[in-house]
């Protein structure tokens, strides 16, 4: 006789499907939440970020044109992840799994973000608005790697079972 030890994944989310606290259209005590200031945060970051590059002459086209492109990109996906908890579109909208759709944004826009900080940083020449923009990218990377932790959790627990051969 031998016991056979199970897996389970739970999986939980804690930025998005949140119940509200406040009636209305708008949740009201979204904005004061960890969630959203990080939102905030990584959103400035990126902005900050596009802004120092895009602002410099810089000479190699492609790399900060890719850096712009994921920069500028993402700050818009994370407005809208903002305005989804905000307005509680996820209320209305069920056929999207949103801590889900929360978690892989985070982890492309992590990779692909730290890639494009990588080159910015490699091809800055000593250029400091290119210096400060991929240290920007840089922060924001971190900020989205926080996000990923925070908002979606997976717990692994082994179960042991009855199960005899």
């Amino acid at each position: 006789m031998s016991q056979h030890n199970v897996t389970v994944i739970r999986t939980t989310a804690s930025s998005s499907n949140v119940q509200p606290t406040s009636p209305g259209l708008i949740d009201r005590a979204y904005p004061r939440t960890g969630g959203a200031t990080l939102k905030l945060c990584q959103a400035l970051c990126l902005l900050i970020a596009f802004l120092c590059v895009r602002c410099t002459g810089w000479t190699d086209y492609s790399a900060f044109r890719y850096f712009e492109v994921v920069t500028i990109c993402f700050m818009i996906l994370i407005i809208i992840f903002y305005v989804v908890n905000l307005f509680r579109v996820y209320r209305m909208l069920t056929c999207v799994s949103w801590p889900l759709a929360e978690l892989l944004h985070y982890a492309i826009c992590t990779f692909l973000l730290l890639v494009g900080s990588i080159v910015a940083a490699v091809k800055s020449y000593g250029i400091g608005g290119l210096v400060a923009g991929s240290i920007f990218g840089f922060i924001a990377s971190f900020l989205c790697i926080v996000g990923m932790v925070l908002s979606y959790k997976v717990t692994f627990v082994t179960q042991s079972s009855g199960a005899t051969l």
